[in-house]
């Protein structure tokens, strides 16, 4: 199964190919992609990602991992959450938001085994 590709992203909106909703934050994994709601794991922008907001990417069988921090960065990513991605034995890559994006559907398009986790606003 492959990484779904992202389609477009602005400021509040992603489409992921092959599926018919948009979000506003989303996860992403090969084979699919689902709205990534903060309130599931009390996320706020400091203190940041936390383990539970990637367990279910990790799970999915990815070899790495893109974190989408935001257009301006707003939203931090500790190092005890870098730290767990790694002991997972995940490769972990944190970009702003459209950075994130074009990193992730580079390589998708390779054919990696990739996940991506990504705030579309601040």
């Amino acid at each position: 199964m492959s990484s779904p590709e992202i389609a477009s992203l602005s400021w509040g909106s992603m489409k992921v190919k092959g599926c018919s909703s948009s979000y506003k934050d989303c996860k992403v994994w090969p084979g699919g992609s689902r709205a990534w709601d903060w309130r599931e794991t009390g996320t706020d922008h400091y203190p940041g990602v936390q383990p539970a907001d990637l367990e279910e990417v990790l799970k999915k069988g990815v070899d790495l991992l893109v974190i989408g921090r935001g257009m301006s960065e707003a939203l931090q990513v500790p190092s005890t959450t870098l730290d767990f991605v790694r002991q997972s034995g995940v490769d972990v890559r944190v970009l702003q938001t459209e950075k994130a994006v074009a990193e992730y559907n580079k390589l998708a398009g390779q054919g990696a085994k990739v996940g991506g986790v990504f705030h579309s606003t601040c």
